[in-house]
């Protein structure tokens, strides 16, 4: 990289171009882009944002030519991940529908090992390379990793964003619920969209509070039970859905898995992105007892802990209480069934977590669970494929396929694997329709 130092960017070896999204940038009008990972969830973060003034978008684009434009910017021995969402970045870009100069991309981070902290550089250099260097790319962390005046996560934004996060796990799962069942498909997913578009309005004319949360809760789960249902339907077999967190939650990234279940008649059984964060917050305290690193932060990330475990207790205990659905697991419950198969020191990607919600999953259960994995993921094939055989040997009826998501791998394999899985479940049980 040759010329004048951009005022913007600061000087790193072998770092692409860092340019901060800029106050300026955020009132003239630039438009921010997000990769879709977890629809729902994703939309309600969304409108929080467009609420405070944001301009922003969620890219929901499909097709093929999404993972051939990422190849042409990333090298195909690249997490999937990266591709698909580096894809998807640059075809929004050159797809006529915004201007490159007010445009901003925006990527998660949470600062670990993996696509948390690495495709940021992939992305800057990949921008380069397509002629966008100029664009800004902002940096989604709530650690503050980098700096973007124009782009702040102030607590009253986060715990609108984490209320909706919660809405967004509660939504999906009764989605999964209620639509093999449904006597009029698409009453469950039309009855979601319009919660997405009015809960952040309630927030904001409310206000945001958790018991506020806990009172439309109650409204959601009476609204779902209150959808007509097939007369006499079976309980469909279900199947878990775990893995790598993008290829797990994202209709690009796992070629509409859900709705491929749906289709073959199983109902969809996924944790939701709740676990996640707990997850990520519990990793800190044991990096803190293993290593004894955080000092002063440790006692904030117990406090931290300590609250959302709580209030993840009332939700479950809210939705046990209706009795009309299934409930979440408490993080707690989930951390001690796979205590006695693995260390908790085991965090690289999705780590403990991964086997932990098959064991959750198979508790309560779901004993057919397919693991969603990057093709070439080394704390996937670890954690997931190399914790299946102990597990297997633990729980011999467990039903467990991995399926890999690359490029290069075929759509017809995968869903040929998966229509396997399904017949073994049906050899169990006979109420696939």
């Amino acid at each position: 990289m040759s010329g004048k130092r951009n005022k913007n960017s600061y000087d790193r070896p072998s770092a692409q171009p860092y340019i901060a999204f800029t106050e300026e940038m955020r009132d003239s009008g630039y438009t921010l882009l997000v990769p879709n990972m977890l629809p729902m969830q994703f939309k309600l973060i969304i409108q929080v944002l467009r609420n405070r003034g944001y301009k922003i978008d969620l890219m929901e684009t499909q097709g093929p030519h999404i993972a051939e434009t990422g190849l042409r910017y990333v090298h195909n021995d690249t997490c999937y991940p990266a591709i698909l969402v580096i894809g998807q970045f640059i075809d929004a870009l050159q797809s006529g529908r915004y201007d490159p100069h007010k445009v901003a991309l925006v990527l998660a981070q949470t600062g670990g090992g993996c696509r948390a902290s690495n495709y940021i550089s992939l992305l800057r250099k990949a921008l380069v390379k397509a002629g966008y260097g100029y664009v800004p790319v902002i940096s989604f962390s709530v650690a503050g990793i980098e700096k973007h005046p124009g782009f702040k996560l102030t607590l009253p934004i986060l715990i609108r964003m984490f209320f909706g996060i919660i809405y967004g796990d509660l939504l999906m799962s009764l989605v999964n619920q209620t639509e093999p069942y449904e006597a009029v498909p698409g009453t469950a997913q039309a009855l979601a969209d319009r919660y997405t578009k009015e809960l952040v309005e309630c927030m904001d004319r409310d206000g945001a509070s958790f018991p506020k949360v806990k009172k439309n809760c109650k409204k959601i789960l009476s609204d779902f039970a209150a959808i007509e249902r097939r007369p006499n339907a079976h309980r469909k077999v279900r199947v878990g859905v775990v893995g790598e967190i993008y290829v797990k939650f994202s209709p690009l990234g796992n070629n509409n898995l859900s709705q491929f279940l749906l289709d073959n008649g199983a109902e969809a059984v996924i944790p939701g992105l709740v676990d996640f964060i707990l997850y990520c917050i519990y990793n800190n305290l044991m990096d803190h007892e293993l290593y004894g690193a955080g000092g002063w932060s440790y006692p904030i990330w117990k406090a931290v802990w300590k609250y959302l475990t709580a209030k993840q207790r009332e939700l479950i205990a809210l939705i046990r209480e209706d009795g009309r659905f299934d409930a979440p697991t408490p993080i707690e419950e989930t951390i001690a069934l796979i205590q006695k198969h693995m260390s908790m020191g085991i965090k690289m990607g999705e780590g403990w977590l991964l086997p932990a919600e098959m064991l959750e999953l198979y508790t309560h259960g779901t004993k057919n669970i397919v693991c969603t994995q990057p093709f070439g993921c080394l704390p996937n094939h670890i954690c997931g494929k190399g914790m299946m055989k102990p597990l297997r040997d633990a729980y011999p009826d467990i039903n467990i396929v991995a399926i890999d998501y690359d490029a290069g791998a075929t759509r017809v394999n995968q869903e040929n694997r998966l229509k396997l899985m399904l017949a073994n479940a049906k050899g169990d049980r006979t109420s696939i329709e």
